[in-house]
């Protein structure tokens, strides 16, 4: 199984060591084509090796390999937001986890679309559980 991860970059790295963890969960279900995600090495700044053009191509080309795009959605991002859009617009599974903040609520258009799979938790630990319960019906 192909899975696309999507996390912050540029919308800001604070979630880096949990995108970290979740991606190293996501692992034991198959290839996750994003790991450098969870790099605590990359900063707000993105890949600043490569343009633009060239991120956009290659991830685009990933998320249409990919079987699933799971998105951990709690830091807002214009991209993550994009690449849900293309993941539901190409027919791919989409999970989406979210943590609560106080004040701050899920855009509605990820909250309330019905192609998407969106699961809040609190903890790593519920979002490996609820990752595992979401594999175990595939």
């Amino acid at each position: 199984m192909k899975i696309y991860f999507a996390g912050s970059i540029r919308g800001g790295r604070d979630d880096a060591d949990l995108y970290s963890e979740i991606i190293k969960h996501l692992k034991q279900y198959g290839e996750v084509l994003t790991e450098h995600i969870g790099d605590k090495a990359l900063e707000v700044l993105g890949e600043n090796t490569m343009n633009d053009t060239y991120i956009h191509n290659r991830d685009l080309k990933w998320i249409l390999q990919s079987d699933i795009v799971v998105a951990e959605v709690t830091t807002p991002s214009l991209g993550v937001g994009y690449e849900i859009g293309r993941a539901i617009e190409n027919n791919k599974r989409v999970l989406c986890l979210y943590r609560s903040k106080s004040g701050k609520k899920l855009s509605a258009m990820i909250a309330g679309s019905p192609d998407i799979a969106i699961e809040e938790y609190k903890t790593l630990d519920e979002a490996r559980e609820i990752i595992d319960n979401h594999f175990k019906k595939e």
